[in-house]
């Protein structure tokens, strides 16, 4: 690998402490198998499930079962490669680390620093949305304030612990989930007639209101694009599993439950719904489970429903806070960002990675203050295509690592992506698809345009690091000869 500027300037200044430094700056397995379970459910069931859906049922009509079914197929066939690879080296790094090894340090450090870009902007993202929560209950303190509040909070709890974070997210995770089961047995009994009160619709809401497909087979694809984000985050469980003491066991059983996960709570759902209201509903845009609970008639279903999607909220900046940290502090490991965040404090946690990250998204959440539609719009804008990039280089790392293994060292592969290399492929296939479809979808077409901007300007710094670091080593291997000159002399 070559060696960056922060690498060669660090392990100049340090000389033989450098292996010392590297053998005590190592994170802790604390970590249990039931934290990495919920972490990875944590990681699918979002605010956009809850809020989001209402938006894709409204536009795709009860076709978006279809949009959510090929969607979540697409995110599990990456979860698996995903798996394949954790399985055989599990590492905080995660897919950053698989990229290195398949296609080279300049992708693991291009894709590594995008990731860690797109959770800053989701940290700044869900922290206002929290704070705008609170404010609704509590709206004499400022949303800026409560924001700042909470970030704050879960800041603190990253830093005491990984345990710490893995027990706020087995929580937060079990309030969603357990609420979506609500949501799901109360929307099941009203279409079985179990609720006497609500006449069942049967499938009037399924087939009727202009059909099953009521603005085209097209409008699957386009809400294919959008539910494929909704899915985004159930890759940290393979970046936490670095951290459990078990990991290939621990990876094993997230990555397999991905697939019940998104046929339950997310297929399972949007069927529910979309039979029980009309797609073309305005209340869908709000959210359709408050809809859902208005049909009840219980009177405080908003407020309900602001209590889950807060839940949801913190569960998901929680996960940002340590993800980001986690990629931070794997970047700084390759030499591809200071090594002074490699440091850990006594409990394992890279303390100065989870700071600086919140440092930057304390930065973000200010533009969306300052300057929400300039400043701010364009950063949001510059992370909308992340996650397809991110997929698509976990599958082609994939390709690479899984020919290499099979040369090299079958055994290890005890977790298969299945039908390979032909699925693998085809996902590959699928998100360029996706990628080139956004260039016509006008909503997400500037947003394809400036995370290419910004990919390009992160490669672009790679190979200017790159060049520096070239002069570092130079520039220090002269100081040695001069040195070891002035000894002999």
């Amino acid at each position: 690998m070559i060696e960056s500027g922060y690498e060669v300037f660090d392990t100049y200044q340090q000389g033989g402490n450098h292996m010392s430094q590297q053998q005590s700056n190592t994170l802790q397995k604390k970590l249990k198998p039931r934290h990495l379970t919920m972490i990875s459910i944590g990681g699918v069931i979002g605010a956009g499930l809850f809020v989001g859906s209402g938006s894709v049922i409204n536009s795709t009509g009860p076709g978006a079962i279809l949009s959510y079914a090929l969607a979540g197929l697409l995110v599990v066939m990456v979860m698996r490669m995903l798996g394949e690879m954790a399985v055989v080296n599990p590492d905080s790094g995660s897919f950053s680390t698989y990229a290195h090894q398949a296609l080279g340090p300049w992708a693991s450090y291009t894709i590594g620093w995008l990731y860690w870009f797109y959770w800053a902007i989701v940290i700044a993202i869900e922290a206002t949305a929290g704070g705008a929560i609170v404010h609704g209950w509590i709206p004499s303190v400022p949303v800026w304030l409560l924001s700042l509040i909470l970030t704050v909070l879960l800041t603190i709890t990253n830093v005491l612990s990984v345990k710490s974070f893995g027990e706020f997210e087995y929580w937060f995770a079990m309030i969603k989930v357990v609420a979506i089961s609500l949501f799901m047995c109360i929307g099941a009994a009203i279409l079985f007639n179990l609720i006497p009160a609500i006449p069942s619709p049967g499938l009037t809401n399924l087939l009727g209101q202009g059909g099953f497909l009521p603005n085209g087979a097209s409008s699957v694809f386009v809400g294919i694009v959008v539910c494929v984000f909704s899915f985004f985050g159930a890759e940290i469980a393979a970046i936490a599993a670095g951290e459990t003491p078990n990991p290939e066991k621990s990876v094993v059983i997230a990555i397999k439950s991905v697939i019940w996960r998104i046929l339950l709570f997310y297929i399972g759902s949007v069927a529910i719904l979309v039979m029980l209201l009309p797609w073309n509903a305005a209340d869908l845009l709000k959210s359709p489970y408050v809809t859902m609970l208005d049909m009840l008639g219980i009177p405080a279903a908003a407020q309900i429903m602001n209590v889950v999607v807060l839940v949801s909220v913190l569960s998901c900046l929680n996960s940002a806070l340590y993800t980001n940290s986690r990629m931070l502090y794997s970047l700084a490991r390759k030499g591809n960002a200071p090594r002074s965040l490699l440091q850990v404090n006594k409990n394992g946690v890279p303390v100065r990675a989870v700071l600086a990250s919140t440092f930057f998204s304390y930065l973000c959440a200010i533009f969306h203050f300052v300057s929400p539609d300039k400043i701010f719009l364009f950063l949001v804008n510059a992370s909308g295509a992340i996650a397809i990039l991110v997929y698509l280089v976990i599958a082609v790392s994939h390709v690479r690592l899984r020919r290499k293994l099979e040369r090299e060292n079958p055994q290890a592969l005890t977790l298969k992506m299945w039908a390979f290399p032909y699925l693998t492929y085809l996902t590959i296939a699928a998100m360029v698809l996706i990628l080139v479809s956004m260039l016509f979808m006008e909503s997400m077409r500037s947003q394809l345009y400036l995370t290419m901007l910004i990919t390009a300007l992160v490669v672009a710094s790679y190979f200017l690091f790159k060049r520096k670091s070239a002069a570092l080593a130079h520039e220090a291997g002269e100081t040695e000869v001069e040195h070891q000159n002035q000894n002999a002399s």
